[in-house]
């Protein structure tokens, strides 16, 4: 259950990316995990729900949507297990705090240079071994962000698709490969 507002993404009903993007996530046992971009909290709450064991930060730009997302932590009994903060992309995370993963589900409007940057900080928050999960519309540029997340050093696997939507696991190679 969530609780939305006018001037956040999808506030009708959770949208289909980023249902198709929770549902992919393997589980996890432990570990850190990222909402980069959070929203009202839709992915990272569902996570935390689904994996008790996991930590996840979640961040957005959006100050109305930091504060529905703390408001549906609670309202979903997981804020005792997620930090959320208000930052553009990463800028608010510490420089040294590193992700075993990351889910995305980029905002496509802001245009493709956000959308690519994004991406590059997303890497450099994540542990060697570490994956980014990505959920984008083959009609909003699944092709084109593909090939970035490899030009970046990603290993990228797509892992499902539905309804136009596809999601990829793009693997940060460790230092020493």
């Amino acid at each position: 259950m969530f609780q939305t507002d006018h001037g956040v993404f999808s506030r009708k009903e959770v949208d289909a990316g980023s249902r198709l993007l929770v549902e992919s996530i393997p589980a996890q046992s432990g570990g850190m995990m990222l909402d980069l971009g959070c929203g009202y909290g839709a992915v990272g709450i569902g996570l935390a729900v689904s994996m008790p064991d996991l930590i996840i930060w979640m961040v957005d730009i959006n100050v109305r949507a930091v504060e529905l997302a703390r408001y549906n932590a609670k309202l979903n009994l997981v804020d005792t297990r997620v930090q959320i903060i208000q930052s553009d992309g990463c800028s608010e995370i510490p420089d040294d705090l590193r992700f075993d993963a990351i889910a995305l589900n980029p905002p496509i409007r802001a245009g493709k240079s956000v959308v690519f940057d994004l991406y590059e900080e997303a890497k450099s928050h994540l542990r060697d071994g570490g994956v980014l999960y990505v959920v984008i519309q083959k009609k909003q540029g699944a092709a084109s962000s593909e090939k970035r997340l490899a030009e970046l050093g990603f290993d990228v696997l797509l892992m499902a698709k539905d309804k136009g939507y596809r999601v990829y696991a793009c693997k940060k190679k460790n230092s020493f490969d």
